[in-house]
């Protein structure tokens, strides 16, 4: 029993029914009820005329509040902020090795920090968020050890690597983000300094097909992790892939099939798991980019309006098409 539950609890957190901390107060318990010696009931009083009690179980420790946690949070957003406040404000006073060991000592707070809450199984969330955070810090601490093209290149690698481990123990959505955010700017580091460290005017097209690989990688991610955030992600990647293809010269072709491609998968998979934040981020991504890519190949007002009826027109036949197949398969 135990077993199944985890496994079902495990398929919940990775559709995003369920955050981790929730799955983990139904293993406890459920851990809670399964320890618990069974309480046999009195027996049945011969006369008629009289009911059995029900045997009230004494109830598990409920979950701490949510409000603690948001709290928690805020406090650590003020606190964090103050510190970024006074390090920006004297990093240019600072020296090499001050700003080394300011780097490095707070990345080793909010690693170690994440780390300890995550042994003591405390405050999932929080540990999340606290590590995702130590991986950006600790890319940029390597980044100001070596400095130059070689630290930029060498800071998004140990970034990465940190996030990447993140998500294998966490498991957290925030780290999910930090691991997107990483890529993004492994991409731009990789364009700029190493395939075009030139001025070049291909850039922006290798940046966009860069960020189609990062949509493929989150898109993967979400098949063992938190499957709304990491695809959500991914349509975020495709996003920035047809911006990068509008900025890219004549690549408004590119610009309208990626930007086509990224919100189709977007609302195929809401139609299957019917998570709202597929359709927002799918709609959202089709409202720029086509009337933008559009109005660069037409360069007329009226060509973008005929381009959005057809499209609105292929999009409401694709949602009759899936309705009536969902009324035939409940029929």
């Amino acid at each position: 029993m135990p077993s199944r539950l985890d496994d079902e609890l495990t398929r919940l957190v990775s559709a995003g029914v369920l955050r981790p901390y929730q799955a983990e107060a139904l293993r406890t318990a459920a851990d809670a009820d399964h320890s618990t010696p069974p309480v046999t009931p009195p027996p049945p009083p011969r006369t008629g005329g009289e009911q059995k009690k029900a045997v009230r179980v004494p109830p598990t420790a409920a979950h701490s509040s949510a409000l603690i946690e948001v709290l928690g949070y805020i406090g650590g957003a003020l606190l964090l902020g103050a510190v970024a406040l006074l390090v920006v404000a004297n990093w240019g006073e600072m020296g090499r090795a001050a700003r080394i060991s300011t780097g490095t000592s707070a990345a080793v707070m909010l690693l170690g920090t994440a780390v300890v809450l995550a042994l003591l199984r405390r405050r999932g969330q929080l540990s999340s968020a606290l590590a995702s955070l130590g991986c950006c810090v600790a890319g940029f601490a390597t980044y100001v050890a070596i400095e130059g093209a070689s630290g930029r290149l060498i800071g998004v690698a140990v970034a990465l690597a940190l996030a990447v481990i993140g998500v294998w123990w966490l498991a957290g959505s925030s780290l999910l983000v930090a691991m997107f955010a990483i890529l993004a700017v492994g991409v731009l580091v990789i364009t700029a300094d190493e395939l075009t460290p030139d001025t070049s005017t291909n850039s922006a097209g290798i940046a966009g097909t860069g960020f189609i690989l990062v949509a493929f990688v989150m898109a993967m991610v979400g098949l063992v992790r938190d499957q709304v955030t990491a695809w959500t992600l991914a349509g975020a990647a495709m996003f920035s892939s047809s911006i990068c293809w509008l900025i890219q010269e004549r690549g408004e072709v590119m610009a309208l099939a990626v930007g086509t491609a990224g919100p189709a998968a977007l609302l195929v998979a809401y139609g299957r798991r019917h998570a709202s934040a597929y359709a927002v981020v799918g709609c959202s991504i089709l409202l720029v980019i086509w009337p933008i890519s559009l109005y660069q190949l037409t360069n007329n007002v009226a060509g973008v309006a005929i381009g959005l009826v057809i499209a609105s027109t292929a999009l409401l036949l694709a949602v009759l098409v899936l309705t009536r197949r969902e009324r035939r398969l409940v029929e």
